[in-house]
């Protein structure tokens, strides 16, 4: 397989995005401006959407942001918490309607993705012993699946927790990005009843990574040992992952 690796950057949304044709590079990065443009006009009209970090419902009938809103209620976080992971699923979602059968789109450490074929994805979880060192073997899907992560060590994101990495699966990708952000503002070793909130149908596992300490909860694709190359993780600024 050829694979084209293409950076795009709009403002705050830093993306890596993975293709096997530069028409579904196209198409995802239109798919990404879309989605950004609409989550701009509705903080453009409503601001305390883009502020607040409690669940809250603008008056917006555009899917990325009733994805976002949908998303924050069910884990009790600001629709921001969500941003990454529904604007890489609009372009995933784009790249799909283009025919595609493989594609990856990593916004900020939140990832929407869809292949024919077994993917590794790597953990990257700070100063964690395991950062960097191993990676979830995700098998082949042909719908969405959404992969974020959240930290309280690395990056720019807000966070009210401790844990080096706490990442999500969903095929709610949105979902998966404010669970992501839910069970690292409040997972600890010896508290983890955050997760009992979760609903199993909507979120299939969470593997969560504290210093030496993981936990994980649901069925997570298999863990693997892998050298994980820290240089290709996609940083975020100032946009909330």
């Amino acid at each position: 397989m050829c694979m084209i690796r293409h950076h795009f950057e709009l403002r705050e949304t830093i993306t890596t995005i993975l293709a096997e044709e530069q028409s579904h590079i196209d198409a995802a990065v239109d798919g990404i401006v879309r989605a950004r443009q609409a989550v701009e006009r509705c903080i453009a009209g409503d601001p305390f959407f883009g502020a607040t970090f409690e669940p809250y419902t603008p008056e917006s009938d555009e899917l990325v942001v009733s994805r976002m809103v949908s998303a924050a209620k069910k884990a009790g976080v600001g629709p921001m918490a969500a941003v990454a992971g529904a604007i890489a699923w609009s372009g995933a979602e784009a790249m799909q309607e283009t025919g595609a059968s493989y594609g990856v789109i990593d916004n900020g450490g939140d990832i929407a993705l869809f292949s024919d074929h077994e993917l590794l994805i790597g953990v990257h979880a700070g100063s964690s012993p395991i950062s960097d060192r191993v990676a979830f073997a995700v098998p082949p899907t042909s719908g969405v699946l959404g992969i974020c992560t959240s930290s309280a060590t690395v990056g720019p994101s807000i966070s009210f927790g401790i844990a080096d990495a706490v990442t999500v699966f969903s095929p709610d990708v949105a979902l998966a990005d404010a669970w992501a952000t839910a069970v690292c503002n409040e997972i600890r070793p010896d508290d983890t009843s955050v997760l009992l909130r979760i609903n199993p149908e909507e979120v299939t596992g969470v593997f969560s990574v504290i210093g030496e300490w993981t936990g994980s909860y649901g069925t997570l694709p298999p863990l693997v040992r892998a050298h994980v190359k820290a240089g290709l993780i996609t940083a975020g600024r100032n946009f909330p992952t």
